[in-house]
């Protein structure tokens, strides 16, 4: 596979080589507040293929099959500049959500999306989550077909425990491992991260910036209808305000190191490990470049160890999502959500 060619810092997930920084593309379709309007997301798009961004992650669910559709009007034609991650498993069938991971149902979603998406090929694909009904063996069967078929590159997983990763690894090297990873979600330091170290499998970091939390976007939780954050436990009375003790501390933090807060929790969130690559997502190209703008930022060690100061095991009040979605969740429990 030809890597495309970026100006910035780049890091290897398996035989992948990106941007350090890549972009989620969720936001720009639904999930948080408003989405922009289709002009401004392919705007913002193109903006990020122009300064070195080289990974973009959609999936079959984001925007009911509309975010790959806007990825294909908005930067199809530059399809050799990125390397192009979606997912399957969690999807929108006949009207309704579904969590299927039958082969047969793998085969239907990767169709519709390389469709959708208007290419033969996608780069990395990974499945969303784990459906508990279906061994992940069978799963990971499907994926090596299309594999074998020439219709994806790699396979990667997502928000799934270290138990399954080293199930599908045994059936196919797993190039990535995709998990919410923050400075206040710290789940996958129980096992994921080590294991993905040891079988030599990259890390993805969605939510980055702990949707916004750590962005300073956040002050109120008085959120838009149809914004995700309103229904999870953190963003929610009575512990959105004490966390937001926590961010207070943390933006004073950050204030003090002169950067973005954004720009220290992506910073934290590099530090970790060579082979994690951030994907925050945003609508704005300021904050794209904001966010850029990290990688040529070296940042002491006593300020990142400020902010595991900051966020000690259970200074984070409440779940990350809301009990329905939890239970989608493959990914460990840190003691603290157990006790």
């Amino acid at each position: 596979m030809t890597q495309p060619a970026t100006p910035l810092p780049t890091r290897s997930i398996g035989g992948l080589t990106v941007s350090a920084i890549g972009l989620g593309c969720m936001n720009i379709s639904h999930a948080y507040d408003v989405p922009p309007s289709e002009d401004d997301a392919i705007r913002l798009l193109n903006h990020a293929l122009d300064i070195g961004i080289t990974l973009m992650d959609s999936a079959a669910l984001y925007g009911s099959g509309n975010n790959e559709r806007l990825l294909a009007r908005a930067i199809g034609h530059r399809r050799g500049d990125y390397i192009l991650s979606s997912k399957c498993v969690l999807d929108l069938i006949d009207g309704n959500r579904v969590l299927d991971a039958r082969p047969e149902v793998i085969a239907g979603s990767l169709e519709r999306s390389l469709q959708r998406l208007g290419t033969e090929y996608i780069d990395l694909y990974y499945m969303h989550r784990l459906d508990p009904n279906v061994p992940i063996e069978e799963s990971m069967g499907a994926l090596v077909r299309a594999k074998e078929a020439g219709k994806i590159g790699a396979i990667g997983l997502s928000e799934m425990s270290a138990p399954i990763i080293r199930r599908a690894h045994a059936v196919h090297p797993i190039t990535a491992v995709q998990s919410e990873y923050s400075p206040w979600v710290r789940n996958p330091e129980v096992a994921v991260l080590e294991t993905c170290k040891e079988l030599g499998i990259g890390f993805v970091a969605f939510s980055p910036v702990a949707r916004g939390f750590l962005a300073g976007s956040v002050t109120s939780a008085a959120f838009a209808p149809g914004d995700i954050r309103a229904g999870m436990p953190r963003f929610k009375e009575p512990n959105f305000s004490e966390n937001l003790k926590l961010a207070a501390r943390f933006n004073a933090l950050a204030a003090g190191a002169g950067i973005a807060p954004a720009q220290l929790s992506l910073a934290w969130v590099l530090s970790r490990w060579d082979h994690i690559i951030p994907i925050p997502g945003t609508r704005s190209i300021d904050h794209l470049d904001e966010n850029v703008a990290t990688l040529g930022m070296t940042v002491p060690q006593d300020v990142l160890d400020a902010v595991d100061a900051i966020f000690v095991p259970g200074a984070v009040l409440g779940l990350r999502y809301p009990a329905a979605a939890q239970a989608q969740i493959d990914t460990e429990f840190l003691p603290e959500e157990v006790s």
